[in-house]
């Protein structure tokens, strides 16, 4: 087993909005799409997939909920996090999944996301949350919204 196999798994949605909403670091708490923690830190970087240049960061996206949201649903708001980057799961191939960590903004990588330095992962997300996320921002019904996928061409 992996050193961080271990780690924690968010079950629903609403547990990460609890853990966006609570946790002592909320404001350093990133999603990041990867295979996992033991690989993001052995290498310490993303690329940039156009390119190939190094980048001086992992690519993850932050989990703060900003003030204009006002009191909107956290849950909302996790659930957009999760949304926007799901294709990657099928994009990257296997064993890419989502996981939280506590991250140190570092950058901006080519589509503007934040590049982070991973200072600790705290836990994975599991599929479930995955479909809640996909469900409820499905259910806003928004025909200018959808997913940062490049892959789906108009």
């Amino acid at each position: 087993m992996s050193r961080h196999e271990d780690l924690p798994t968010i079950r629903t949605l609403d547990e990460l909005a609890t853990l966006a909403d609570t946790h002592p670091d909320r404001r350093a708490l990133y999603v990041r799409w990867s295979r996992g923690p033991d690989v993001d830190l052995a290498a310490a970087s993303s690329r940039d997939s156009l390119t190939g240049v190094p980048l001086p960061g992992l690519s993850a996206n932050s989990l703060a909920v900003e003030a204009w949201w006002n009191d909107r649903p956290v849950r909302l708001w996790v659930a957009r996090r999760l949304y926007d980057y799901q294709h990657l799961q099928e994009l990257r191939g296997s064993g890419t999944r989502p996981w939280v960590l506590v991250g140190e903004a570092c950058g901006r990588g080519p589509d503007n996301e934040p590049l982070v330095r991973c200072l600790r992962p705290v836990a994975w997300i599991s599929d479930a949350a995955l479909r809640e996320s996909r469900e409820l921002v499905e259910s806003q019904g928004s025909p200018e919204w959808g997913p940062l996928d490049r892959s789906t061409r108009a």
